[in-house]
């Protein structure tokens, strides 16, 4: 039987939730795509209890990951089930709903009817009563932007989720859904975007500066890039096994000798801040302002510690640090 570290709190930073109660470690697991069906079912384990023991409360799903869809949720429902079930009130889990889920008009978007029934599946699948975090995951141009509100309101209210966040929304499509929510004395705590060195495209949004005015915190997924900002690429290999041989999410072409440059002169500055370059990269997205949580897609246990190792080190940035960063991104 699984028994947590009893000192996994002072291993880790928490932040608030935009101006709510709650408290997110400033690193969350994320299941996306390494949790599904062909996934080593103890190096899942290991790796959530390995989280877990370091102090990361947050476990961030959606209805849709896996492969196929669903099973990331059901292999979390497991183990939460195999040792984590009497820490239930120790973990932030958070799902979505958005993307295409099941045939047909009612398995997508943002409608009630979908968002509704998807997170009732989705809790079957994990084996709760309820989740903290329930996401909106994209935005739905086809579905007037109130029904949506009323049905994020009704999620809560119904108590299937303790908090309502919102997923790649821009500036103004969270302060809309931020004023909707309003009347039904809802709050969005969250807004998940990717963010990293090399894609910051929210910047010319002004998105965070935003997200702080409206009181939202930010949930930041991709800071590596897709692996990219990591050692397994700067030799101009591409190791098997990496996203990039996949040729899926990460295209291979876009691995040239131009971004080699660029990153081997980004591993240089964080070499003399006493940093691998994926740390450096963690601390620049925790260095902007208004950012909760950042997500951690690891494949196994290494990647995951090696991620957190980034707390025991300076993760703060200087000014000129960051003026350096940038002029390499």
């Amino acid at each position: 039987m699984y028994t947590a570290a009893e000192d996994r709190y002072g291993k880790m930073l928490y932040r608030r939730a935009g101006e709510s109660g709650l408290e997110m470690p400033v690193f969350t697991l994320g299941f996306w795509h390494n949790f599904g069906e062909s996934g080593d079912y103890e190096e899942m384990r290991r790796m959530v209890y390995t989280a877990f023991d370091n102090g990361v409360t947050s476990f961030d799903l959606a209805n849709n990951y896996g492969p196929p869809g669903g099973e990331a949720e059901r292999n979390f429902g497991r183990i939460l089930k195999d040792g984590l079930s009497s820490y239930r009130d120790e973990i932030i889990i958070s799902t979505k709903a958005g993307y295409p889920m099941w045939p047909g008009p009612y398995g997508k978007g943002g409608g009630k009817k979908y968002l509704v029934s998807s997170l009732d599946q989705s809790l079957k699948r994990m084996g709760l009563d309820y989740v903290d975090v329930f996401y909106h995951h994209c935005p739905d141009p086809d579905t007037p932007m109130d029904e949506t509100a009323d049905a994020l309101a009704y999620i809560v209210q119904s108590g299937r989720a303790l908090y309502i966040a919102l997923s790649k929304y821009d500036a103004k499509g969270v302060a809309q859904m931020t004023e909707l929510l309003s009347h039904y004395h809802v709050h969005p705590v969250l807004n998940q975007v990717r963010y990293s060195i090399l894609d910051r495209a929210f910047d010319r949004d002004n998105l965070f500066v935003n997200l702080n005015r409206l009181g939202v915190g930010s949930a930041i997924f991709s800071p590596l890039a897709q692996g990219l900002l990591t050692d397994k690429y700067i030799s101009g290999e591409v190791p098997v096994n990496s996203r990039a041989h996949e040729n899926v999410y990460l295209k291979e072409s876009v691995i040239t000798a131009g971004l080699i440059a660029r990153l081997e002169e980004l591993r240089k500055i964080a070499s003399a801040r006493g940093q691998s370059l994926s740390q450096m990269a963690l601390s620049f997205v925790l260095a902007q302002r208004s950012v909760s949580t950042v997500l951690i897609g690891a494949r196994n246990t290494e990647q995951l510690m090696e991620n957190l190792r980034t707390l025991e080190t300076d993760i703060r940035i200087s000014d000129d640090e960051m003026r350096e960063i940038l002029s390499y991104a």
